[in-house]
């Protein structure tokens, strides 16, 4: 009886994948077109240079007083910092290291195999360039 309601369920279990996959299956394989030549992909960016400028490269308003965030990259031995005057922006770890700490100011890595192998960040600022202070402990 045991083996019955095995044998049920992995019919089911089969025939339920069979179903889901073959309705989901038909949208992932069909191809949206047909190849296409080199001469229709240029009649098509020929096309998109006439185009106006699209959203993504917003032009300055004066309704917004400060556009998006850019800053200086900072490359250390514990990762990466994004950096401008006013404060950290962003810290990405290299392979090995995680961030361990992150202010507006100041920042640390610590090494995920040895938590005493630590490169701290300070950023400053001079003649309104972003700089950066490395310094690290192992």
């Amino acid at each position: 009886m045991i083996a019955a309601g095995w044998i049920f369920a992995v019919v089911l279990a089969v025939l339920v994948g069979v179903v889901g996959i073959g309705l989901v299956g038909a949208d992932l394989t069909a191809r949206q077109g047909a190849p296409v030549s080199e001469a229709q992909v240029e009649r098509e960016l020929e096309g998109l240079g006439t185009a106006p400028p699209s959203s993504s490269s917003p032009s300055p308003s004066p309704s917004s007083s400060r556009g998006p965030a850019t800053g200086r990259s900072f490359p250390t031995r514990g990762g990466t910092v994004v950096a401008d005057c006013e404060r950290i922006l962003s810290m990405a770890p290299a392979q090995g290291f995680a961030v361990h700490e992150q202010d507006d100011d100041e920042g640390e890595f610590r090494s995920v195999d040895n938590p005493k192998d630590r490169v701290d960040v300070d950023l400053t600022c001079v003649d309104g360039v972003p700089e950066l202070r490395v310094q690290t402990e192992d």
